[in-house]
This record gives structure tokens, sequence and C-alpha cells, in this order.
């Protein structure tokens, strides 16, 4: 491979990109990354204006490579954080929470790349349309809100429906993982739970404590019954939301619920009663590293990896029967 569409659109080394995680993903972060190869991001969650251009000012005085801001479009700041990034030139804008195609003009206008955070070949499409130079294709494994799909299906139907490239995202974390989402036609991977537990994360101890100590069901989805599912590890809390949803309470209790709750998982450590958003891939995460160490090594084992699948074919007609 000599030529990554994404590396050149994006101006980093690597085809990987820091996910936007409310409380995770702030200017230390979002520098290590890309002076580590990849594209760093600052994610708003409902952030003000100010305090998004403190972070971006942070960041700068600790990275003049390229990097992303990630806004929710259910941000009650949104238009406040719209206006920072078009007077801070920021490069690249992510998006999540439904459907950006009204603002990418205007992102355009200001000399912003523009790849939202979808998890639908529909809204995919109409978001290319609208001018977007890049998708990032979310499966369900991922942590956090999620869709209905599953990576596997979800990447080949997003390649084979678009002409921009595609980014994937949701139950990746090492070589390997992106090895098959390179074979199902995506030219990046986004990574999130794998960099949580990055030593420049400023999240809890507890929270990466439970991370590397998850196996392959330590996962729940809750908010189901009120179509905002979100996965997270199986706790106090998303008994909780089990036990609200089972009874069909109101969605306002069901929703009042998760006010507070990742804040007091990411910074106070509260993994009963927090939300401690991770993805499936957690399973495989068996330790905490610099960001510059798991980078390095996702490469290193994606290298490896389309060495060792690289020859493999099917003879015709199948392999000699025993």
């Amino acid at each position: 491979m000599k030529d990554n569409r994404i590396c050149r659109l994006l101006g980093i080394r690597y085809p990987i990109l820091a996910g936007g995680m409310t409380w995770v993903s702030e200017a230390v972060l979002a520098a290590a990354v890309s002076e580590a190869g990849g594209l760093g991001c600052i994610a708003t969650g409902n952030m003000p204006g100010d305090l998004l251009r403190e972070e971006i000012q942070k960041y700068r005085s600790l990275s003049g490579k390229p990097f992303a801001v990630n806004l929710i479009l259910l941000n009650p700041n949104l238009q406040d954080c719209l206006e920072t990034v078009k007077r801070e030139q920021v490069p690249v804008i992510t998006f999540g929470a439904g459907n950006c195609g009204p603002y990418i003009q205007e992102l355009h206008d200001a000399g912003a790349k523009v790849v939202p955070v979808v998890n639908s070949v529909a809204l995919a499409r109409r978001l290319e349309r609208a001018g977007a130079d890049a998708i990032v294709a979310e499966g369900m494994e991922s942590g956090g809100h999620i869709g209905e799909t599953a990576s596997m299906p979800l990447i080949p139907q997003m390649a084979d429906a678009l002409e921009i490239p595609v980014v994937a995202a949701g139950g990746i974390g090492d070589g390997r993982s992106m090895a098959a989402a390179f074979v199902l036609g995506a030219e990046g991977i986004q990574l999130g739970t794998a960099l949580v537990v990055a030593h420049e994360s400023r999240a809890h101890a507890n929270y990466k404590n439970a991370i590397v100590e998850a196996t392959d069901r330590s996962t729940a989805v809750t908010g189901r019954t009120i179509n905002k599912p979100v996965r997270a590890l199986k706790n106090q809390l998303t008994q909780e939301f089990h036990r609200l949803e089972d009874a069909k309470a109101p969605w306002e209790e069901i929703e009042g619920l998760a006010i507070g709750a990742l804040r007091k998982a990411v910074m106070e450590g509260d993994i009963v009663r927090g939300s401690v958003m991770m993805g499936q891939i957690a399973g495989l995460i068996r330790r905490r590293a610099s960001v510059a160490e798991i980078l390095g090594s996702i490469v290193t084992e994606f290298n490896t990896t389309m060495e060792k699948i690289g020859p493999y074919r099917v003879p015709p007609g199948g392999f000699p029967l025993p």
C-alpha cells in the first residue's frame, strides 16, 4: 500500500483517528495521538465555546500537528462551538448524534475537513451528497452511544455505497481488527476504548483498570426502550437502567439516571454507579501503555497480519480432500 486517502486527506502518518469521548478526549490525549502519528481529537460534549477555545489553545501549546474537534449536535452550545472552531481554524471536524449536513459547507468555507460519525448507510449517503470528506462507520460494538448494526456488515456496505473514504469504528483495538476493517473496505480506523487506558488519558485509574480487567461479557446496552442505546460496563447503574426499562418507567426517569454518570466514572472513578462507557473490544485490552506504544503496536500487528493473510488463497475447486 503506497498511498492512503485518509492519511493524505488529514495530513497524518497513520490512518488512525482518536474517537471523540466526552470527558476523556481532551487536549493532552489529543496531542499525544497526533504526535504519535494519528489524528488526535478534542471532544466537546456539552462544552461551551470559551472552554473549547482553551482546550484548542492548550493543544497547540503541545503539538503543531493536525487534530480534530468532535461536535455533538445535541450540545446546547453547538452554535458557540461552531463559531469557535471556525475562528480557531480547526483543521478537522467530526460530528456525532445526527445529521450534520447543514453545517458542512460553512465549515468547508472556514477551511476545515468534515468527517461525520454515522451508523447507517442511508445517512452516510446523505452526508456524502452534502459534501462530507470521509465517513466514520461506527458499529454497535462501540462504547457509549451506539446504533443497531455491527461493524462486520456495516463497513463493507458503507464502502460499497460511498465514493469518499470510510473509517471503521467499533470493535477495533488491535492490529488484527484493523486488518479486518481494511479487508472489509475501510481506509482507516477510529479508536476509543483502546485509548482510554493510555497513560496520557485523564480517565481515572479505576476506569482504566475496569477496561483492562474486562472480558467478552463485561458490557451491557441500556436505553434501547427509549431509542438511546448506550454500551457500558455492567454495574449497579446498568442494572438500575434495566430495572426501569423492564418496568416501562417514563423516559424522563430513565434518562435521569444518566445525568452526570459519565463524569462520575471518568473523573471520580466510580465504576459502580458511574457510566463506564467501553466497547466490546475491552476484552482484548490487557494492559495500560503510552499512546505511542498503543499506536505502534497496532501498526506493527496490522502489518504482520496483512503479510500473513496476503499469500493465502483458496485453490480453484477447493482444497484436496483428506
